[in-house]
């Protein structure tokens, strides 16, 4: 299997609901999300594809949609009060905006509608939260 890979860094804050300990509070990280993308044979240049389709659809994606942002699951408690007070920079997710949430969602909803010209298709997503952390979604 080949693939092709680019990452993009955005700042997005969450919090995550029911966690223990302090991912519970609002807060924020310097995200990197890598993409992979693989495809069933490589184009006649031999490419999976272009990085700059990856960049354009994907990553111009993050920067349109989570960067700079605060994602909240749309079953948050705390989702009423915040929409009173920074309603426009709210992103509502049908998830806990966790790592391992975001990589699926970007995998399994965004990939398809993203790509769905190119030939190619998403395969594999790391969100690392910090230099130290990360989580990861692959299709099966």
């Amino acid at each position: 299997m080949i693939t092709a890979e680019r990452y993009h860094d955005i700042s997005c804050g969450h919090r995550v609901v029911g966690h223990e300990g302090k991912c519970r509070y609002l807060h924020g990280h310097n995200y990197r999300i890598h993409f992979i993308v693989q495809s069933d044979e490589l184009d006649t240049v031999g490419r999976v594809v272009d990085f700059s389709v990856i960049k354009e659809k994907l990553c111009m994606w993050l920067e349109d949609n989570f960067d700079h942002k605060f994602l909240i699951w749309n079953e948050d408690p705390l989702l009423a009060s915040l929409m009173d007070i920074a309603a426009d920079s709210l992103v509502l997710v049908p998830f806990n905006p966790t790592a391992e949430n975001i990589a699926k969602y970007l995998v399994e909803q965004i990939g398809p509608q993203q790509l769905a010209e190119h030939g190619c298709r998403l395969i594999k997503c790391k969100v690392e939260e910090t230099q130290k952390c990360a989580a990861s979604y692959t299709l099966a």
